[in-house]
């Protein structure tokens, strides 16, 4: 907070620096308590620090599904978490990873451009020694290229990953990544210029005892259209819009292939259970409390939900839904349970 002297503080003020009292570390220059930072203009930053944690939240969910989609294609137990996101250049990226590496090339539809896939080569092999009915432990860093055989099956394993990103990023787009190809050679993945500004996001794969790095590189011109949305109201917004249309509509289309049991229920008798083990072939059961004009119950699993009524359509026995029933309440169940607690329906 400023504060403003009056003129016999200034006065006095003037009077100590000329009279020597006060000392000069009394006095600092501004300029050294600020903090610098260093900008260059010939890499500017592209992506805000709200951006990049939006793109670190989508890709936390990724890294959810990733665990689990391993961990069940492995058979092991698999942890991936997000280690960093950055902004880098694309040499920079380059540069940083080995040779040879597991490099996949992906189709970043619809946006366009590409991104890339990078995969570490101690967790590579050591997915494909599992694959291959193996314990996972390659004795040590592998350094070698891929043969066809490695290479088809790690076409498999992008793909799921691939999967991963596409729900991931729902909230954001539609996407559908699509592999291209897999390279081993960083030098043959050139997908935008060097100078190119791209995000890099790092995710530590931990594969039982082993560790090792998946990259996922992605340029500023690929992504360029959808990054105002790329802020966490845009995220949030997505995510609350989402969970009651498009969730919903998975649901409903997941229900309905569910197989459930129907029981068309004549009535029911509240008998002790040696009378139950003493019914033989021919037996007349008598349903005091039911009469021939009452409708049929239908259960759907455990739960009555319908009246219905017998029938017949052609040569096979049938039922006609004719009305809902009501939900009961629960004091009525309890009671209804406890009243029937020792004692056997039919």
């Amino acid at each position: 907070m400023n504060e403003v002297l009056s003129q016999d503080e200034i006065d006095q003020l003037l009077q100590a620096i000329s009279s020597g009292e006060s000392e000069s570390d009394d006095f600092k220059p501004v300029s050294d308590t600020r903090r610098i930072k260093i900008y260059d203009f010939r890499r500017p930053d592209k992506f805000s620090k709200e951006q990049i944690r939006t793109v670190s939240n989508m890709h936390e969910t990724f890294a959810r599904l990733t665990t689990t989609s391993l961990s069940a294609q492995l058979r092991t137990l698999v942890h991936v978490h997000v280690a960093s996101v950055d902004q880098l250049t694309y040499e920079e990226f380059i540069r940083s990873i080995p040779t040879p590496t597991t490099l996949a090339v992906i189709n970043m539809d619809p946006l366009k451009g590409n991104a890339v896939l990078e995969i570490a080569p101690e967790i590579t092999f050591i997915m494909i020694d599992r694959l291959f009915g193996g314990s996972g432990d390659t004795g040590g860093k592998v350094n070698r290229d891929l043969t066809d055989i490695e290479q088809s099956v790690m076409e498999g394993i992008i793909v799921r990953i691939l999967a991963n990103m596409r729900e991931s990023w729902t909230q954001v787009i539609d996407l559908r990544p699509r592999l291209q190809q897999i390279e081993t050679n960083p030098q043959f993945a050139q997908i935008v210029p060097p100078t190119e500004m791209v995000i890099l996001v790092t995710l530590e794969i931990k594969i039982g005892d082993e560790a090792g790095m998946m990259n996922i590189c992605i340029p500023y011109l690929t992504i360029e259209p959808i990054v105002s949305k790329l802020s966490s109201q845009f995220w949030f917004s997505s995510v609350r819009r989402s969970s009651t249309t498009q969730y919903l509509g998975t649901l409903k289309e997941k229900i309905s292939d569910v197989e459930m049991a129907l029981v068309a229920e004549i009535g029911s008798l509240n008998v002790p259970i040696r009378d139950v083990v003493g019914l033989r072939v021919g037996d007349v059961v008598r349903l005091v409390n039911t009469k021939i004009t009452d409708p049929l119950t239908l259960a759907i699993g455990n739960k009555k939900k319908f009246y219905c009524q017998p029938g017949v359509v052609g040569k096979k026995m049938a039922i006609q839904v004719i009305g809902k029933i009501e939900e009961e309440d629960k004091e009525d169940f309890e009671e209804l349970s406890t009243a029937n607690e020792g004692e056997e329906s039919i």
